[in-house]
């Protein structure tokens, strides 16, 4: 009853958010045009990695491409759109021609007006659908064949989570809606759906939901104040000042401190499920245990957690920015002056803001847990684990 009172308010008021901020017609969502006017996007398929194979093709479009146009550039044969079923040059950018080869499949942008040039397909990325689709395929049977059912439902909760920041967080932020308010309503609904569809609803996963939401509250209070303290401003990446450019009126200190929760909130949920399923495993060993006991047995396994999780965000904000930080090292500059530099720093007290949260919520949630364990009383005249054990002793001898 307890619980209800807590989680009931919340649902609510989570639905509440959504509705009032749910995104109107007015969402920028898709406003602005992929191709310019005139063009159109198409596929390709790589045939050869050397151009002169295919170099007589241009030329019989009445082109008169130089070395210059074709330098990087490769033949496919085009399998969709007007040129259809032709073997053409398609120009490639030399940070992305390392990666081509026969047989992969292309996205390019068809320009009619570059006919002349003898190069009017140009590269816009790799086609990724089927190894994407493979690696899904897989990781939803290796999950279901090992976790079954729950591990079904658990992958039921990530999408329908997925479909919580495609459908209502990315509209309504670019709906200019508060991005605070936006990042907290969007994190309890994905939370709320994720952690009742995998867990089911139980005392056990509820605890685990007001941990998340107490790591969540500290990440968000210490997201502001590290972000005012520290002079970030979110514009040390080129899309997002694009962003900033393209949507009068955001707020890119807002975006980076709903990135800084939403970042860890993974992970943050990782612990609390965990930790509260410790809690109650060490109830279930020892009903008789105390609260304290139970508190401070499920504290040693949180600090395992906390020793574990604080370097794997730390590793994982590393490999995201790994390109900033040798490109940073590159620079004359003291070490310190590099670390504290607007891109990296960012990542930093990223790390530090969700570790925070990460550790606080853990004894958060044991407490919890440990609260809502109903006890039993051991009677006087039952056995003490000592005494038990001090009579097997005497048997064996």
């Amino acid at each position: 009853m307890v619980l209800a009172a807590i989680v009931v308010p919340l649902v609510v008021a989570t639905v509440v958010g959504l509705v009032v901020l749910w995104p109107g017609s007015s969402s920028l969502v898709g406003s602005q045009p992929f191709a310019a006017e005139g063009t159109s996007l198409e596929t390709a398929t790589v045939t050869s990695l050397d151009v002169a194979d295919c170099r007589e093709a241009a030329q019989s479009l009445g082109g008169t491409a130089g070395d210059g146009l074709l330098t990087d550039a490769v033949c496919a044969r085009i399998t969709s759109g007007a040129g259809q079923g032709l073997v053409l040059p398609v120009h490639i950018p030399a940070e992305s021609l390392s990666s081509a080869d026969v047989g992969d499949r292309l996205s390019v942008m068809y320009t009619p007006a570059a006919l002349s040039s003898g190069t009017p397909y140009v590269f816009v990325d790799y086609a990724r659908q089927l190894p994407v689709a493979a690696l899904a395929i897989v990781y939803l049977l290796l999950v279901v064949a090992v976790a079954g059912k729950k591990g079904a439902l658990s992958v039921l909760g990530l999408v329908l989570s997925s479909a919580v920041v495609l459908l209502f967080m990315i509209p309504a932020l670019l709906d200019l809606a508060s991005p605070m308010w936006v990042t907290l309503v969007g994190a309890s609904a994905m939370m709320l759906l994720a952690v009742y569809i995998a867990h089911g609803i139980s005392v056990r996963t509820t605890t685990a939901l007001l941990g998340t939401i107490v790591g969540v509250v500290i990440t968000v209070v210490l997201s502001l104040w590290g972000v005012e303290a520290a002079n970030l401003t979110g514009a040390t990446e080129d899309a997002s000042l694009t962003l900033a450019s393209l949507v009068p009126g955001l707020s890119l200190r807002a975006l980076l401190t709903c990135g800084m929760v939403i970042a860890g909130l993974g992970v943050l949920n990782d612990v609390t499920i965990t930790q509260a399923s410790a809690v109650w495993e060490l109830h279930a060993a020892n009903p008789s245990l105390g609260r304290a006991r139970l508190f401070t047995g499920g504290m040693r396994i949180g600090r395992d957690h906390i020793a574990s999780t604080v370097y794997t965000l730390a590793f994982a904000y590393a490999g995201t920015a790994l390109p900033l930080i040798l490109s940073a090292s590159l620079i004359d500059r003291a070490v310190v002056d590099t670390m504290l530099s607007g891109e990296i720093a960012e990542e930093i007290v990223r790390t530090l803001v969700s570790s925070i949260g990460l550790v606080l919520a853990i004894p958060a949630t044991t407490a919890i847990a440990a609260a809502l364990c109903r006890t039993t009383a051991v009677p006087q005249d039952a056995p003490t684990a000592r005494s038990v054990r001090a009579a097997r002793a005497r048997r064996s001898r």
